[in-house]
């Protein structure tokens, strides 16, 4: 195998022997990479390998996927939600309390009332809709910064979740909530054999087989798409090198959760968000019409993008993706209390920056802020694992933060220097 010398690496450039500048694009001899749009899976790749080398492969047992999927799958749907707002060039500062209020409102319905617990998390959803609402409406229609909306959200939410619950827990759940929050799909076509991985439920493999599936038809879609439009698409190779690595990491993941006691159903949930919010922000007037405001809002107004609506829809959708989170949150602990969603908000506005969002807006992907809260999640746990004492998780998840920041910063400068 071949050494790569300097010489055979050049950043700014397509990669193709003599095509234009592209900041941020590197290239290895005849393939070409856009460090931008992946340089965030090849950080979450290296994170991987470099707690599973720490942990003597803890991190990657069945058992501990399994932990690092249900226990932070609250903070992967607010992610969301917040990139999505990030896009748009606004934030979300109180998605925190919102958990917390809803989670409340929840438990105060199932346990103290007595409601049946799909009228119990419809009326919740319900609430968490019209507290986005709220905010939407001062934001979008009476022109108050996000950032002070959400922050006194962030204060007026968080009492009222004290008034509700008094200033004590109520629980538990019922069975079904908690079921959500922690429990795993059963085994329906049985266990089969995997030879020296052990035995797997094989309707957990399908699923696999499915999603595989679909992330390549779709980005097949895309690539041709593209090529029909006559934009610019990575070499053949690259694409090829992409797809079976995201289709290994798939496969892998399910078969160590189809290990352990199948999967997730919180994993599924998430799923099925990501799926259809990506679809949504790739494939939809309204998802261009969220790209369109945050990359250049005055061209948006003049091309016809009705802004205050749209704005204030984003904050309804968060307010509801934020009830869900709180629902699960709840579920998991089996109980609502007044400390639920303490900086969550600080956890989902990370991921969305350490997973691509742009600080001006205009630029992010779901697929991306899914990433970027999984990179926390696994500096988390692998940090744990290690025996790191909190102080020391909060530096490492600082120094990611600003650095995944001041990167976008920098790939900016670059491209405003080559035009």
């Amino acid at each position: 195998m071949s050494s790569i010398t300097p010489a055979d690496v050049k950043v700014g450039t397509t990669g193709d022997g003599g095509g234009p500048r592209q900041p941020g694009r590197v290239s290895f001899g005849g393939m070409s990479l856009n460090l931008r749009s992946s340089g965030i899976y090849i950080a979450f790749a290296a994170i991987i390998v470099l707690f599973s080398i720490l942990t003597d492969g803890a991190l990657l047992t069945p058992q501990n996927i399994s932990n690092i999927i249900v226990q932070n799958s609250y903070v992967l749907i607010l992610a969301i939600g917040m990139i999505l707002i990030i896009i748009a060039g606004h934030i979300d500062l109180s998605v925190g309390s919102v958990v917390a209020v809803t989670g409340a409102l929840a438990a105060v319905l199932m346990v103290n009332m007595g409601w049946p617990w799909p009228l119990a998390l419809a009326a919740t959803l319900v609430a968490g809709a019209l507290i986005g609402a709220w905010q939407g409406y001062w934001i979008a229609y009476f022109g108050i910064p996000a950032f002070i909306v959400t922050l006194a959200g962030m204060l007026l939410f968080r009492a009222l979740t004290m008034t509700v619950l008094g200033n004590q827990g109520i629980g538990p759940f019922p069975d079904q909530v908690r079921t959500l929050a922690n429990g795993f799909t059963d085994g329906y076509l049985g266990n089969i054999g995997l030879g020296p991985l052990g035995g797997a439920d094989l309707f957990s493999l399908l699923i696999g087989a499915v999603a595989i599936a679909g992330m390549l038809t779709s980005a097949l879609r895309t690539r041709n798409a593209r090529r029909g439009y006559g934009q610019t698409v990575e070499p053949m190779a690259m694409f090829v090198l992409k797809m079976v690595a995201g289709a290994a990491i798939i496969l892998f993941l399910v078969v160590q959760l189809a290990r352990f006691k199948n999967l997730p159903w919180v994993l599924v949930l998430l799923a099925v968000l990501v799926l259809g919010y990506s679809l949504m922000a790739n494939r939809t007037v309204f998802g261009r019409q969220i790209y369109a405001i945050g990359g250049n809002l005055q061209a948006a107004v003049m091309s016809g993008v009705k802004v205050k609506s749209v704005v204030f829809w984003i904050f309804v959708n968060m307010g509801v993706l934020s009830a869900i989170a709180g629902i699960i949150f709840a579920g998991r602990l089996n109980q609502a209390g007044p400390t639920a969603g303490n900086s969550f908000e600080l956890d989902a506005i990370a991921a969305a920056f350490i997973g691509g969002a742009a600080v001006q807006g205009g630029v992010g992907k779901v697929v991306g802020a899914i990433t970027g809260g999984l990179i926390m999640a696994v500096i988390n746990n692998g940090m744990s694992l290690i025996g790191s004492p909190s102080e020391r998780v909060m530096l490492v998840k600082g120094i990611v933060l600003l650095a995944a920041v001041a990167f976008d910063v920098w790939t900016k400068r670059r491209a405003g220097a080559a035009r």
